[in-house]
């Protein structure tokens, strides 16, 4: 990990597109502005491990296929394949 010191207004500057500057500086809080390409996805931590959590417990509990052929009266339910 990088670490660097910045003072308020001061920038760091990655890969020549994305910006992040000192905004404000209050107590034990910092407050960043990031400018990037709008294809660049930008989350706060929590947040990107929330997306994921739910992407892994929408994957688990997803339904299984339902697979129906014109020789079976009823539909049964499995893997495909």
């Amino acid at each position: 990990m990088l670490v660097l010191s910045r003072k308020k207004n001061e920038s760091i500057v990655i890969d020549n597109h994305i910006v992040i500057t000192v905004v404000e500086i209050r107590g034990d809080k910092v407050r960043l502005g990031i400018t990037a390409p709008k294809e660049v996805p930008v989350y706060r931590q929590e947040i990107l491990n929330a997306i994921q959590a739910s992407k892994v417990s929408e994957a688990t509990t997803s339904p299984l296929p339902v697979i129906v052929t014109p020789s079976s009266e009823a539909p049964t339910t499995g893997p495909v394949g």
